[in-house]
């Protein structure tokens, strides 16, 4: 009997021993994460907006590109750095996790900062200085080639961080408590906020130093900051929360596709009940609930149609996925497809968005800029009126904004994404089509005098920037919630890769644009709207004009994407029972 009483209480003892191992486990993750995560982002988004956002003056003053191949090239740039998300969210959520893909990457933009770092300071790496009215000699294909490689990679370095701390950031606060959906709301505009900040300091200390001191310094500052950020977001290892990568996702997509095509004449079942569920299987890949059937593209419920040529079921837990697939699997497809409308709709906003950091920065090289007899705001540093009215918006949507709408539509979020992301579609209009107002001010100015700087303050631009600042509090950080949330849970990362793959299109359609407008506004005389030396010949303002007249029908666009958009909805079994979550309204439903 004392025998059995010392194995019982040692029984107790080992399940208190792991209750408490599971306690520990869950207190992982939370807000004391993000001093470590958010110090990694302040740091990359340090480095990114150091050198674009006064990249044109870098080309065209130190390695005297002409004005549009230096606008293409900075357009390209970030469009590629925008691009390489994908990449980084696949191995994210298919093999290395984020933690460890953050780690690498961060490691290889660290060394593309040095190598951009070096090829500023080394004058050997640039081509002579020129004056006046000198012919400039253009970097040769060594100093090119430099450049380049730098580029390509930071391009590779940004594409392992950004989708991946985003994503990582949001998942420390999954499974915390019961109002985890609400915290990762909060969790986005924080997380936009900090990126914000770092753009302040950026748009205007880095600036100012490049420009006034040397890019040796302007660039070795952010590089050091870089570096100091590595091991900051290493020292967190203890404290972050890890969600296990369940395999590529992209195989299962293949896998559905597959499935469905071989089905294609089976005929459709009559009750969705009737189509293959399995949770253990899915268990890996659906932690936060099952996804529930739905009835858009029902061709690919033909992946879960059982028939005799499937294995037995009841003998084998595992099927032939190229065969046959389960409901939520075919769901995490469907999940995918409903979100790329949306998802095309944010390339014309990025495409306006991205004239700030070329032929904004130009217009406000033109301008008088004097503050004081021996201060002058350096031309890059007008992105710090994009980023304080950006800042003061998230503050004021998320300290008021939020608590007075949730009184009438009863979500904690005030209002849905998509609403969000609307206002910020619509306020981008206005800020294109006062830009191009603006441009034909600064241009009567420009022909009645005939001096490099024109009488006329730079704070004219004030309000294109504010609001690009505001569209994008609104759109940019809505576009990037609706990804995480509505994706699956497995393609966390890669979700947030999309806005990231929108924001390379819309600078990849800014080149795109730019090259086309060049070549058929030319005129017999050799002039166009985009002149590379004087823009006060050109037309810039119908340049805006016409990015205008392209976002209305885009916005009407989203505007008929977001009426018949179906939101994902998971079937959630908790201790207290089953319920039905709609990511619509972040609400529970009991009962179901």
């Amino acid at each position: 009997m004392e025998e059995n009483k010392e194995v019982k209480e040692g029984n107790s003892e080992t399940e208190k021993k792991d209750e408490l191992s599971d306690h520990f486990k869950c207190k992982k993750g939370g807000i004391i994460t993000m001093p470590f995560i958010f110090a990694n982002e302040f740091c990359e988004k340090l480095a990114v907006d150091g050198f674009g956002n006064n990249m044109v003056n870098y080309l065209t003053l130190q390695l005297h590109m002409p004005l549009t191949k230096a606008a293409n090239t900075v357009t390209n740039f970030k469009g590629t750095a925008s691009l390489t998300p994908l990449l980084g969210a696949f191995v994210a959520d298919s093999y290395a996790g984020p933690f460890w893909t953050v780690t690498v990457a961060s490691i290889t933009y660290q060394i593309a900062m040095v190598c951009l770092t070096i090829s500023a300071a080394l004058p050997q790496l640039r081509p002579p200085p020129c004056a006046g009215n000198e012919v400039c000699q253009e970097a040769n294909s060594k100093q090119m080639a430099i450049l380049y490689f730098s580029l390509l990679l930071a391009a590779i370095g940004s594409g392992g961080i950004r989708p991946c701390v985003a994503a990582f950031g949001a998942n420390q606060f999954v499974g915390v408590d019961s109002k985890h959906k609400t915290n990762t709301c909060v969790f986005f505009n924080w997380y936009y906020f900090v990126m914000g900040a770092s753009m302040l300091l950026a748009s205007t200390v880095l600036v100012y130093i490049q420009d006034n001191v040397g890019w040796g310094w302007g660039l070795g500052i952010p590089t050091v900051a870089m570096l100091l950020s590595i091991p900051i977001f290493v020292l967190g290892y203890p404290l972050y929360r890890f969600l296990d990568p369940a395999g590529s996702p992209f195989t299962r997509f293949l896998q559905v596709i597959v499935a469905a095509f071989r089905k294609r004449k089976v005929p459709m079942v009559s009750d969705p009940k009737m189509l293959y569920q399995n949770q253990e299987i899915d268990a890996p890949f659906s932690a936060d609930g099952m996804l529930h059937h739905t009835k858009q593209f029902e061709f690919l419920d033909k992946a879960a149609i059982v028939t005799v040529k499937d294995v037995d079921l009841k003998s084998s837990q595992k099927p032939n996925f190229w065969r046959l697939n389960t409901v939520h699997r075919v769901e995490e497809l469907k999940s995918i497809i409903r979100m790329l409308p949306i998802w095309a709709a944010g390339i014309i906003f990025f495409t306006a968005f991205a004239q700030q950091q070329t032929f904004s920065l130009q217009q406000a090289n033109t301008m008088d800029r004097q503050l004081t007899k021996s201060f002058q705001i350096p031309a890059a540093s007008m992105n710090l009126f994009t980023v304080t009215s950006m800042l003061t918006t998230i503050v004021f949507y998320d300290r008021v904004f939020v608590p007075f709408a949730s009184k009438f539509t009863g979500l904690n979020q005030g209002i849905t994404f998509l609403h969000r992301m609307g206002i910020g579609f619509f306020i981008s209009i206005f800020a294109t089509l006062v830009a191009g107002f603006i441009e034909v001010k600064r241009k009567r100015v420009g022909l009645a005098t005939s001096t490099s700087t024109l009488p006329i303050s730079v704070f004219w631009l004030v309000p294109q920037y504010s609001l690009h600042g505001i569209s994008e509090a609104f759109m940019a950080i809505g576009h990037l919630e609706f990804f995480y949330d509505q994706a699956p849970e497995s393609m966390r990362s890669t979700a947030t890769a999309l806005f990231w793959t929108a924001n390379s299109a819309g600078y990849y359609a800014s080149t795109l644009l730019v090259s086309l407008v060049t070549k058929f506004s030319a005129g017999p005389n050799g002039k166009n709207w985009l002149p590379d030396h004087n823009l006060n010949k050109g037309k810039l303002e119908y340049f805006y004009w016409l990015i205008t007249c392209l976002q209305v029908p885009n916005f009407v666009y989203y505007f008929l994407c977001a009426k018949f958009f179906t939101f994902k909805s998971l079937h959630i079994q908790t201790d207290e029972g089953d319920h039905d979550w709609k990511g619509k309204g972040l609400e529970l439903e009991n009962g179901v």
